[in-house]
């Protein structure tokens, strides 16, 4: 940039810039099951979000046994995200239990005391109290594993990477509550099972007309606090 701030840290990574929003926590908390027996939950944030665009929500389910998601929902509407909904894999996987964080391309008025930084057109770009979220990882180089047909004559094809669950990463789990699309008008649901017994990171699809290929990224990330 030609003139303004810019801050670059140790590992030249800029940190904080004046024209530019980085990915900016906002809160972050725990969710935990609220309905459907257990299988259903819905959260809500200790602040409403004012972000136009929905908010992307990291979840790290808790360790231990078979966690899973599915179904996930933004609560709100532009300028006024109040929470999220994500539900469990099935009834015969944990419940969902785990830790989450939200965050948002700008920062918001948070801090009691310290620095914010706008843009030319009064977008709040950086706020003290709202540290950046570095994504640490991307898996997109799946392997197909297997295939079951359910008991209502859907497909599930399973894929798996190798992960070793570290407990300061969180998924991004925006895009596993979007059908993908295939040749059936329903189009087909999107899931991730936690294996943390064996180290490894299950996608699972699940429609009545399931392509074998899947190149949908799981993206991890992790507060630079």
């Amino acid at each position: 940039m030609s003139y303004g701030l810019s801050f670059i840290n140790n590992g030249n990574q800029v940190v904080i810039d004046s024209e530019y929003a980085r990915l900016c926590w906002i809160c972050s908390g725990r969710y935990a099951p609220t309905q459907e027996s257990g299988l259903g939950s819905t959260t809500y944030f200790p602040r409403v979000i004012t972000s136009v665009e929905p908010p992307l929500v990291f979840c790290r389910p808790d360790t231990g046994g078979i966690g899973g998601l599915t179904a996930m929902q933004v609560i709100g509407s532009a300028g006024n995200w109040t929470g999220f909904y994500v539900r469990a894999y099935d009834d015969k996987t944990n419940q969902p239990n785990g830790r989450y964080f939200a965050a948002t391309f700008g920062a918001q008025p948070v801090a009691q005391f310290g620095l914010r930084l706008w843009d030319g057109s009064s977008k709040l770009l950086f706020d003290s109290g709202t540290p950046s979220v570095l994504f640490t990882r991307a898996f997109q180089n799946w392997t197909y594993q297997r295939y079951e047909t359910s008991s209502t004559g859907s497909t599930k094809i399973f894929y798996t990477v190798p992960f070793n669950f570290p407990e300061n990463e969180y998924l991004l789990i925006n895009t596993f509550g979007m059908n993908m699309v295939t040749g059936a008008a329903a189009g087909r649901l999107v899931k991730t099972l936690w294996d943390f017994s064996n180290g490894t990171l299950y996608a699972v699809t699940d429609g009545f007309l399931n392509p074998t290929a899947f190149f949908m990224p799981a993206m991890f990330a992790k507060i630079n606090a």
